[in-house]
């Protein structure tokens, strides 16, 4: 069973170290001393209270699409040539990148600070662990 220190925990959710102490403290999460002694969380209690406190942003367009990875955030750069751009979106904690034309940019009015989904749509999505993690 994987088992993550506090602090590794704190990492892995964005939060401080004592925000997750706290959370040990009211109950939310359930922390147990490891064998050096070392309060730990259980990985897969850990993945789970995850995915409750992950809160997505209401998508603002009211479009129906079969592409379930919506990542809604704020463009913070934009870089355009004569064809072709480079869109950032921080979408949370995740910075995503889109390579798109110039035209669509002009056309979509994308500029530092505008409301924007990201939708991602893959056929191949490469999972990777830390070595040793089995």
């Amino acid at each position: 069973m994987p088992q993550f220190r506090l602090s590794e925990a704190a990492r892995l959710l964005g939060v401080s170290d004592d925000t997750v102490r706290r959370w040990v403290r009211a109950g939310q999460l359930t922390a147990f001393g490891d064998s050096a002694g070392r309060k730990v969380v259980d990985g897969a209690e850990l993945a789970a209270f995850a995915k409750a406190q992950a809160e997505q942003p209401e998508d603002p367009s009211s479009v129906g699409r079969s592409a379930r990875n919506r990542f809604v955030g704020l463009v913070t750069e934009v870089i355009t040539d004569k064809v072709m751009a480079q869109v950032e979106l921080q979408c949370g904690p995740h910075r995503v990148v889109s390579l798109m034309s110039a035209e669509a940019v002009r056309e979509l009015g994308l500029r530092p600070g505008v409301l924007a989904v990201a939708v991602v749509k893959a056929t191949t999505v490469v999972v990777e662990t830390p070595e040793g993690s089995r």
